[in-house]
Order: C-alpha cells, then sequence, then structure tokens
C-alpha cells in the first residue's frame, strides 16, 4: 500500500519523505531547488551533480536537494533518457528523480531557487510572493568565470549538448556548495578536503 500512494505521490508531482527530504531525526542545514522548464533535462541533471559535489566536498552537511519544472509538461516523468545516460558516464544516477511542477510552498521551503535560465527566473520571480524574491537566482551566478549566466536546453538540439550542461552545471555546483557552506556557517577544512 505504502508503495502505491508514493508512486501516486509521485505522478501527482508531490514530495514523499521517504524520496526527497532527510530522516525525521535530522534536519537540512540548508535546502535547494534546481528549475527548468519542464523537469527532465537540466534541473534533474543540477540536482544529481550537485548531490555528487556535495557528497565529495562537504559531506557532513545535510542539504535538502530537489528539482522542479515551471511547467507541467512531463510530471511523474523520469529524466530524458540522453540526459540519463550523459550523467551515468559521469557517475550520476537520475533515474529516481521524477518531474514535478514548482509550487507556491517551494518558495517558503527552500533556501535557494536556482533557474537554468532567464526566462524561468522571470516566471520564478513572478510566482514568487515578494518577500521571497531574494531566493531565487540564476544557477550560474554560482560560476562567474564561465561568462555565462544561462545553461542552454539540450532538449531539441544535438551533438553533445547534455554533456554541455554537465559541464556547465559541475562548475555551478562547486561555487554553490562553498556559497551553502559559509550560508549554513560549516568551518573550512583546509586540509585539502
Amino acid at each position: 500500500m505504502r508503495r502505491l500512494i508514493d508512486r501516486l505521490k509521485r505522478n501527482l508531482g508531490q514530495t514523499t519523505m521517504s524520496e526527497k527530504a532527510p530522516k525525521a531525526d535530522v534536519q537540512p542545514a540548508y535546502r535547494v531547488l534546481f528549475v527548468c522548464m519542464g523537469n527532465i533535462c537540466r534541473s534533474p541533471t543540477a540536482q544529481g551533480v550537485f548531490e555528487k559535489v556535495l557528497r565529495e566536498r562537504l559531506p557532513e552537511l545535510v542539504v535538502e536537494i530537489d528539482s522542479a519544472g515551471t511547467h507541467a509538461y512531463h510530471v511523474g516523468e523520469a529524466p530524458d533518457p540522453r540526459a540519463q545516460r550523459a550523467a551515468v558516464r559521469r557517475g550520476i544516477d537520475l533515474s529516481g528523480i521524477r518531474a514535478r511542477r514548482v509550487d507556491l510552498g517551494d518558495f517558503e521551503r527552500f533556501d535557494l531557487v536556482l533557474a537554468m535560465d532567464k526566462l524561468n527566473l522571470g516566471v520564478l520571480e513572478e510566482m514568487a510572493p515578494p518577500e521571497r524574491r531574494g531566493r531565487v537566482r540564476l544557477f550560474l551566478d554560482f560560476a562567474p568565470d564561465l561568462g555565462r549566466d544561462e545553461v542552454p536546453d539540450p532538449y531539441y538540439g544535438a551533438g553533445n549538448g547534455f554533456e554541455v550542461v554537465l559541464d556547465l552545471v559541475e562548475r555551478a555546483a562547486i561555487g554553490l556548495v562553498e556559497h551553502v557552506r559559509v550560508e549554513a556557517r560549516v568551518p573550512r577544512d583546509d586540509t585539502g578536503s
């Protein structure tokens, strides 16, 4: 019965405690939501990459990480197979992620709501309550050395679009880990880890 309820919630784009949130006895120090249009390419890739980078660089910190789309085109679906294949080649498994749509509660719940591009940033800024708009940013703000501010949508493209997305989000994920370290007030380990 529990599996059926979890599946129904996933199909409705709702989060179950066992899938997304930390265990009830551990409160996350920070919460991050990645957002693109349909939640099957860029934002689940960013979610998976950030989870990996966080485990490698700041494993002691409990961070709630999720992704969503500004549109409901793919609610309940797994990430695009091309995104999954590209991620697996880098040791990242996206298969457990299911698309959902951003809801108003996300602006209360998450410390950062990170858009992949300016179009989705605008949608999120319109959706967000005025007092929560400061939580909405572009993901590539955390990789200013890239000289670009948008993660391109690889959905209709050909060639290595999914690899380009991975390259960009890996760089931004490193910057985001440092931001989270400061915001969550985690002492820096200067021993090389």
